[in-house]
């Protein structure tokens, strides 16, 4: 399944806002630098999906805002 994802980075709390079926927005407490908002993203949703990390991939925009990700 591919889900299209705006992130907002530091925030002061993290929380994932589903607005249709594909997608998401998530606010999250890293910041945008060394690829730490993108590890938090897919820790996020992991725990959203009840999935394990390795089952989520980032297709694009891994240095963008706003991203395709797959969840196997």
């Amino acid at each position: 399944m591919k889900i299209f994802v705006k992130v907002k980075a530091k925030a002061k709390i993290k929380k994932l806002i589903k607005i249709d079926e594909t997608h998401y927005v998530i606010s999250i407490c890293s910041p945008l630098e060394k690829n730490k908002a993108n590890k938090e993203i897919i820790k996020t949703l992991a725990k959203y999906f009840s999935t394990t990390i390795s089952k989520i991939k980032i297709l694009t925009g891994e240095k963008s805002k706003e991203k395709i990700i797959e969840v196997i």
